[in-house]
């Protein structure tokens, strides 16, 4: 991210701003009128903190990330390739694949799973145990396919479920997670899965598993293609704005965001929280305009106040990141037009 982030500050352009050359004047017209009330004052220092405590947090994060990148990578490289080759000898040696609507994957289907994936356990286990060929009895081995779920029968009484996650109707990584119980009658717990640390696999598995396991498989595949769709977003707007973009950071799972778009005259500053890991719009957001100069000029120590922008922030809870970020642009004009003729006395 550092990298990205030097890039990015590097590549700032002079010549290839969002801004129009008069943005800079009518946002120093919006900090020059001296009846700001003090809740506006103490507004912006909250969000000063606010912003420090984002760009902490997520330094804090990012160092933690490369340590543990650093100490599990061959690891998580192994499982997610030793799970890989499970998966598609699974699906080559399949008599059948089943795609499934909303209705057809249920409770009763995944208890047939279970209930499959423990007799052909048995039949095995007896097999070897007692030196005698199998029955007659032929095992049909069925995979099926539920939205963004492939569910496969597992040898040794394991159930996999390998999610596959999309960006604007492109394939993306492959993730997978494996459960396992001694017994049909017994709860069925998590063996391994190459999710992401950060993602609360756990807790999901502490709070679903075992009451309603059908809903844990189904939440784990929307935190991940949430995480995905988040983190895509956000790569989308530093590709095609870069050069527009004077600083961004965000947290691992994408859920908290802030960045700034600077101009040499003025500058707005972002600040998205997701507190649903599974929404790809944020629930929270706070969109500032800031005038061009921070300090005003008859009083060093008095600082400018930043004006906020509603439209820029409506714009961001109903629409993807890059849509939202071209909407602010194209509508920043008129809506400090706006906020001035609102603000200045007749």
């Amino acid at each position: 991210m550092d990298s990205d982030l030097e890039e990015s500050l590097k590549k700032r352009q002079r010549n290839n701003v969002p801004f129009p050359p008069d943005s800079s004047r009518k946002l120093e017209q919006l900090s020059m009128h001296p009846y700001q009330l003090m809740g506006e004052v103490n507004f912006m220092q909250e969000e000063d903190i606010r912003l420090e405590t984002t760009r902490a947090r997520s330094s804090v994060l990012k160092r933690h990330a490369e340590l543990t990148d650093r100490l599990s990578r061959d690891s998580d490289k192994m499982i997610f390739e030793r799970l890989q080759k499970e998966f598609d000898a699974a699906r080559a040696s399949q008599t059948e694949e089943l795609y499934l609507d909303g209705e057809q994957w249920n409770d009763g289907l995944l208890a047939t799973i279970r209930e499959r994936v423990h007799m052909e356990a048995d039949k095995k286990a007896m097999s070897g145990d007692s030196n005698m060929m199998p029955g007659p009895h032929f095992q049909e081995k069925i995979t099926y396919k539920v939205g963004n779920k492939v569910i496969c029968c597992l040898e040794e009484a394991r159930i996999g479920i390998q999610y596959e996650t999309s960006f604007a109707g492109e394939p993306c990584e492959l993730y997978h997670c494996v459960l396992e119980s001694k017994s049909f009658l017994e709860k069925m717990t998590v063996l391994e899965h190459t999710v992401p640390f950060f993602l609360p696999i756990r807790e999901a598995e502490n709070d679903l598993l075992s009451s309603n396991a059908m809903r844990f498989i189904d939440h784990i595949g929307e935190l991940l293609q949430a995480y995905v769709d988040r983190r895509e977003q956000v790569r989308l707007i530093k590709e095609l704005y870069g050069n527009q973009i004077g600083e961004l950071c965000h947290s691992l799972p994408y859920h908290m965001i802030e960045f700034v778009l600077d101009d040499v005259e003025c500058k707005l500053t972002v600040s998205l929280r997701y507190t649903d890991l599974v929404s790809v719009l944020p629930t929270r957001v706070r969109v500032l305009a800031w005038p061009m100069n921070q300090l005003d000029k008859g009083n060093s120590e008095s600082r400018s106040i930043p004006s906020r922008l509603s439209y820029a922030e409506d714009a961001l809870r109903t629409m993807s990141l890059p849509e939202a970020y071209a909407e602010i642009v194209l509508n920043l004009p008129q809506a400090l037009e706006q906020k001035i003729q609102h603000r200045v006395p007749n």
